[in-house]
């Protein structure tokens, strides 16, 4: 029997659902299951439907209804009337990147006297700092912009002061309970803000602080923004919906010269980019910027004007993150040993392992650990924290990745007193502390986790949108599913589950034999599907099984054929209930028939041995993948062909058999 390897969780179905979802398609002419997945989402009637679907720049709300816009705005254009020199202070991921390109390309439209500054990740960390404030008064800056940091950078905006510079804030980061007295702070989390969206991305506050500065939403930069907010794993939903909706329109009609490069090193083709492409191709090449060298590198890439010049810092990027690669499986293989090894010292302590990981290396690379982080989580499926250890200094810097159930922000919250520095959100942060400070830290943060999490959050669940049949897997409705796009955080791409379905046929394909190929069958009804990592699976059954699956319905072009194809993400199957189990001379009495006939298309076996032998379809299934893992005999194009020397073998050494065999026995034992 095959087991899930996670919960389903099936979202609620209801009958009042189903009547919306049939009024929606009638109304808007759409298949039942692309309004299913609408009314799933909230999208319950054709007024609410209409936007998300095919909505655009009149869904931006008014920027000024950001608490703080009205001040920036007019600390910026002040800036311009008296010629003062104005500085961007980005951050170095994807997200602080493309805020920083965005501001470059408007303080260019708007001629101020500008540059920019994003710190050194590994030299200066994360956010404001004093020497790079006191190097901007050196240099005749008198006005600091931030984009995508500064909400906690309360004494260092009093320090900047002191030096005689002003400070604009747009950040969308949690905000602390003490805000900086800046000339202006634009969060759209800020308690005091009333704006409509709060999932801004840092790039997005930073595109309506262009368009309240522009007085019209700048579409020609929603390539820009749609890097960031995929990038930063927003909600696509709301106004980022829109942003990266119309910023893959500019990609794939106009893409500027820094994408163009990024997606000759890619292998992305532009016409057809999505948010996935984005998001596992392009963002990992910027994010290596600011992971290895300097994230200068890219937003040189992003705001280049020359081919050529772009070309090379494209190539440059896609090197580095192949040596990030090169580095995270390094460190990933020595936290895995750490790890192992802390947990034989508790189990030799009569103790459990931690609730939560915490990890720390002499010499590991700040840049990457987040991604470390990531790896653990999903190999061990509990929170995990990096550390890279100064050799100097001895001070820790880490990020953190979390689980359902345990609020990462607010555990570090109660532990601020162990951390110098510490920011983020529900499911990832980032700190610093001394290494003296890591046990404890894991003691505490492994208490809590014991106490937020209930015993199920420890499984890791996969949310299931609707249950449907292979007839609902049609081209037509396939590619009515697009609408729903752009997918990605808060609108992910659907994933369904059929149920019930009989296994027609299923190989292991590809090198090693590392992928799962199924052929599934409802009816006279088919459906092709493919699970990549899953190939292992294919011993564990055999023709006739019934099955439930769960994944995402694709297009599979082929030869110039293109048929509905189910991406794999998991599946169960369902146990027979043996009545009895065919005996050995059973199993050599079809062999010898068999052998006898030479070949036997397999609907002749079906028609003419169960009732010579009395023997169901389903125990013929099961001999017959017995006899060819065995190699007795081949199966082609619906032939069955007996092998012409078979090595002599047992029955009870091939997997269908015992796998079979173990099902009868539980079945019998509760009977």
């Amino acid at each position: 029997m095959i087991e899930a390897k996670t919960r389903w969780a099936v979202a609620p179905w209801t009958d009042v659902q189903e009547q919306q979802a049939g009024q929606l398609s009638a109304t808007m002419n759409l298949p039942p299951l692309v309004t299913k997945l609408l009314v799933q989402r909230g999208y319950t009637d054709e007024i609410s439907a209409h936007p998300f679907l095919y909505g655009g720049e009149e869904q931006f709300h008014d920027p000024y209804l950001l608490h703080g816009m009205e001040a920036a705005v007019a600390r910026i254009r002040q800036a311009k009337e008296s010629g003062e020199k104005v500085r961007i202070y980005g951050d170095y991921d994807a997200d602080g990147v493309s805020s920083t390109s965005l501001l470059i390309l408007l303080f260019r439209e708007l001629e101020l006297d500008f540059d920019y500054y994003i710190p050194h990740r590994a030299l200066e960390g994360y956010g404001l700092n004093r020497a790079a404030i006191a190097l901007a008064a050196e240099q005749g800056v008198r006005l600091i912009v931030t984009v995508d940091t500064g909400i906690s950078a309360f004494e260092e905006v009093e320090y900047a002061k002191e030096l005689g510079m002003d400070m604009v804030i747009t950040d969308h980061h949690e905000p602390p309970e003490r805000i900086p007295a800046a000339c202006a702070v634009v969060n759209p989390k800020l308690e005091q803000c009333a704006y409509p969206f709060k999932g801004l991305a840092g790039v997005g506050v930073a595109f309506k602080l262009a368009s309240a500065l522009l007085g019209r939403p700048p579409i020609e930069w929603t390539d820009i923004a749609s890097m960031g907010t995929v990038a930063d794993l927003m909600p696509l939903t709301d106004e980022n919906r829109v942003l990266v909706k119309l910023g893959l329109d500019q990609i794939r009609t106009n893409a500027r010269i820094g994408y163009r490069a990024l997606a000759e090193v890619c292998g992305v083709e532009l016409p057809t980019v999505q948010s996935t492409s984005i998001g596992f191709s392009m963002a990992p090449r910027i994010n290596a910027a600011g992971r290895l060298d300097h994230a200068k590198r890219a937003v040189e890439l992003l705001t280049a004007a020359d081919y050529d010049d772009a070309i090379q810092e494209a190539i440059r990027l896609d090197s580095l993150n192949k040596e990030r690669q090169r580095i995270v499986d390094e460190i990933v293989n020595e936290a895995e040993q750490q790890w192992a090894d802390k947990c034989e010292r508790a189990e030799a302590a009569g103790e459990k392992a931690p609730a939560v990981i915490v990890l720390a290396g002499e010499g590991w690379n700040v840049g990457v650990v987040g991604i470390v982080a990531s790896k653990l989580l999903e190999r061990h499926y509990r929170p995990v924290i990096i550390f890279g250890i100064d050799a100097e200094t001895r001070k820790c810097k880490g990020s953190a990745r979390s689980i359902e159930g345990f609020d990462l922000h607010a555990a570090l919250t109660r532990h601020e007193g162990l951390l110098d520095h510490y920011g983020g959100h529900q499911a990832a942060a980032g700190m610093t502390l001394e290494e003296a400070k890591l046990d404890e830290l894991e003691a505490g943060l492994s208490a809590l986790a014991l106490e937020w999490v209930s015993e199920e959050q420890w499984i890791p669940r996969t949310v299931i949108d609707l249950a449907c049949g292979i007839e609902d897997a049609g081209l037509g409705t396939i590619s009515q599913l697009s609408l729903l796009e752009p997918f990605g955080m808060g609108n992910p791409s659907p994933l369904l589950l059929f149920e019930d379905i009989e296994l027609a046929d299923r190989r292991a394909i590809g090198k090693d034999a590392k992928h799962l190929k199924l052929s599934l069958a409802k009816g006279r009804r088919m459906l092709d599907a493919i699970g990549f990592g899953m190939g292992e699976k294919a011993g564990a059954m055999h023709g006739g099984t019934r099955l439930d699956v769960v994944g995402e319905l694709s297009v599979n072009e082929w030869n110039g054929q293109s048929k509905p194809q189910l991406r794999l993400l998991d599946l169960r199957s369902k146990a027979k209930s043996w009545n009895r189990f065919p005996s050995r001379d059973q199993f050599g009495a079809v062999y010898q028939q068999i052998r006898r006939n030479g070949q036997t298309p397999l609907s002749v076996l079906y028609d003419t041995i169960p009732s010579s032998l009395g023997l169901t379809k389903d125990e013929i299934r099961l001999m017959l993948d017995v006899f060819k893992e065995l190699r007795f005999v081949e199966i082609r194009s619906g032939v069955v062909l007996a092998a012409q020397a078979p090595e002599k073998r047992e029955l009870a050494s091939s997997r269908h058999y015992q796998a079979a065999w173990a099902q009868y026995e539980q079945a019998t034992s509760l009977a």
